[in-house]
């Protein structure tokens, strides 16, 4: 599956739930979030009907995202039936962390193959003030966990924040020297509107090179598999690797081959931008297996060349991050 410009699509990102245990302040607002709500979120058996269609279609990589997608219950046996598609596409998942001391081991026996943890701080007190729940060791215990069940390589997804948590960018750079985890830096992106942070709290790829500069000497590295969004770096012969996201400052949409399927069955060809083309409608009402693909076909011709952030006439869209699925 290619889009009309030759990119090959070959990543799907599905959310699973809208909900999530957390109220992470550049993702939503404290209160006052509506859920789409049990009959407006696809199922699990719908979920697999796209998730079928995709494999075949040629997606090669599944990630399970939310929300919080551990806080659907049933979800490990989904993960199950997505392992066991035709075609064994490799499914992933990104979570909080929150739930994976409990469940990484039923996760890494049911077919997941790795887990990204969002994490934007290693202080508590931090934790609680930027995600508005305690909970900071807990994610902690989940990392350790899903390392030692083989959920591998373990990457952690960090959001440096300029005034929020930018200061701690070397901390996390650290963790690659003692772990063999990959810890990624994302430019923070202004999806939605309504929050508390602006572009202007955005801190650059350039600023983030330069904290982690110093701590030492950082070696580009080649992908260890096909090329994906992160650059990636290592420090001498440190078990982990960094990887630097340039989201918005020097954005990778020429090698971008993901759509995205939202909890209540739209599926999104790119994230920052707001058009959506409907699943959930056609399921309901019937739609057959080709149907589905030539949905997804022609999200596929739908995305645009590259996202419009940083354009004088840029607006950010209305769904927050955890109802497109990140």
């Amino acid at each position: 599956m290619k889009d009309s410009f030759g990119r090959k699509i070959d990543y799907l990102r599905l959310s699973i739930t809208d909900r999530c245990n957390l109220r992470c302040r550049y993702c939503m607002p404290e209160d006052g979030v509506e859920s789409v709500g049990h009959g407006g979120v696809l199922s699990y058996e719908e979920l697999l009907r796209i998730a079928a269609a995709a494999a075949r279609l040629g997606i090669k990589k599944i990630r399970v995202t939310g929300g919080e997608p551990l806080v659907r219950k049933g979800v490990v046996g989904f993960i199950k039936q997505l392992a066991e598609l035709p075609g064994h596409p490799e499914i992933t998942l990104t979570t909080n962390g929150l739930l994976l001391d409990q469940m990484a081991a039923d996760l890494k026996q049911a077919g997941l193959a790795r887990v990204n943890i969002s994490l934007d701080t290693l202080r508590e007190d931090r934790f609680e003030e930027i995600t508005r729940r305690p909970g900071l060791q807990r994610v902690l215990d989940g990392i350790q966990q899903a390392a030692a069940v083989g959920l591998a390589p373990l990457k952690i997804n960090m959001v440096p924040i300029r005034g929020v948590n930018a200061d701690e960018i070397a901390d996390f750079g650290r963790l690659t020297l003692k772990h063999p985890w990959e810890v990624r830096f994302i430019e923070f992106m202004p999806v939605s509107d309504g929050l508390g942070y602006t572009a202007d709290n955005r801190f650059s790829a350039q600023e983030i090179m330069t904290d982690l500069e110093s701590i030492g000497l950082l070696t580009p590295m080649d992908p260890p598999g096909p090329p994906g969004p992160a650059r990636l770096f290592r420090y001498g012969d440190s078990p982990g690797r960094i990887g630097v996201i340039p989201a918005v400052s020097s954005h990778f949409c020429d090698e971008c081959n993901r759509l995205r399927v939202t909890a209540d069955g739209r599926v999104r060809p790119c994230l920052l931008c707001s058009d959506e083309l409907d699943l959930r409608d056609a399921l309901r009402l019937g739609a057959s297996d080709l149907e589905l693909e030539t949905i997804l076909r022609n999200a596929a011709m739908a995305k645009p060349k590259q996202h419009r952030v940083g354009e004088k006439d840029y607006l950010e869209g209305r769904r927050g991050m955890q109802q497109i699925g990140g």
